[in-house]
């Protein structure tokens, strides 16, 4: 057995011949750039401190889940660590995607920049400003109202990976890390804060649930990117768990659009019996709580259980990845929507 992600002995590593990429990452070209670094810079103080962090994720995920019938599910939540290869790994699949997520951003960026100087925010329930234009919509934001100085537009992005054995066949694993490395890069040069976590179940009886947290906005790292190289095809999904986890905590952060994204290529299935109606009925159930607390879920099916998916998340929120050539853009493009 390996030791486990919160234990104190456990540490993330590099390995010696590692490099990082700048607050950037991106060099004129759009492609990655990066340099040799000292691996021995990480010091005693960063490295307590990331053991912190770990343990800090476990203890509240263990604490989200204690209220719900995963309360007793043998949790863990892992921070993976990277190495040279994970580098080389990153820097050939994001190679053809940097274009494509800087020319998206490029379009982004002006309207953002509008907005945040806006002396308006607009969308409010309430307000001293009243839009015309806002009515269609029929959601009763037909409000604005003066923008504090320290106020801007805010997006949080939530991105769940399954990590289940099958997302091994037709090469859906290497989609789901190249629609991650967009999403994350997107984000990055946005300033967007985001969330990218992947899970697998019954991995063993002392560990039943795994979440690999790749990415934290509370821990913001730019060697994060390389830790997505290390999603695997592993074992069974128990999505409803990893989607409250994560809906949690976008639920308590203080962005106003709350995004959560879940990738997966099949319906759910762990021991001893989450499966069915019965795993169906407590991701429906988490859709609607979250839903309440102002999260917006989508799920993007990749695999042969599209229709299932489908039915689960229901139509409105469902994305049908049939092109995975395609999905890192579309995906980006979505969430480039909800700016």
């Amino acid at each position: 057995m390996k030791k486990s992600a919160d234990s104190d002995n456990s540490s993330s590593r590099v390995s010696d011949d590692s490099t990082h990429m700048d607050s950037s990452g991106l060099g004129g070209n759009g492609s990655p750039k990066y340099h040799q670094a000292n691996p021995e810079s990480l010091s005693e103080e960063a490295k307590q401190k990331e053991r912190i962090f770990r343990k800090k994720l476990n203890q509240d995920a263990r604490e989200v889940i204690s209220h719900s019938i995963h309360k007793k599910v043998k949790l863990i939540v892992h921070r993976p660590d990277y190495d040279q290869e994970n580098q080389q790994e990153y820097v050939r699949l994001s190679k053809g995607l940097m274009p494509i997520v800087q020319e998206i951003a490029r379009k982004t960026l002006p309207y953002l920049e509008h907005e945040v100087s806006s002396e308006f925010a607009k969308n409010r329930y309430y307000g001293s400003k009243f839009q015309a234009d806002s009515v269609a919509y029929r959601d009763y934001r037909y409000f604005a109202k003066k923008r504090p100085p320290t106020e801007s537009p805010s997006l949080v992005v939530g991105l769940r990976v399954d990590e289940s054995a099958s997302m091994s066949a037709y090469g859906r694993l290497e989609a789901a890390k190249r629609a991650v490395i967009a999403v994350y890069e997107y984000c990055q040069l946005c300033q967007i804060p985001i969330l990218i976590y992947g899970d697998t179940a019954d991995v063993s009886k002392l560990e039943q649930m795994s979440i690999f947290a790749y990415a934290d906005f509370d821990k913001a790292d730019t060697n994060d990117r390389f830790r997505f190289m290390r999603m695997h095809a592993r074992s069974n999904n128990r999505d409803g768990m990893a989607l409250r986890i994560m809906a949690e905590r976008l639920a308590v952060s203080p962005q106003k659009t709350k995004l959560l994204i879940s990738i997966s290529d099949g319906q759910p299935k762990a021991m001893d019996d989450y499966t069915g109606s019965y795993a169906v009925k407590d991701i429906q159930q988490t859709i609607q709580e979250y839903e309440r607390k102002g999260i917006t879920f989508l799920a993007a099916a990749i695999g042969q259980d599209k229709d299932v998916i489908s039915e689960i998340y229901g139509k409105e929120r469902f994305l049908d990845i049939t092109n995975l050539h395609e999905f890192p853009a579309r995906l980006v493009r979505i969430i480039a929507r909800h700016l």
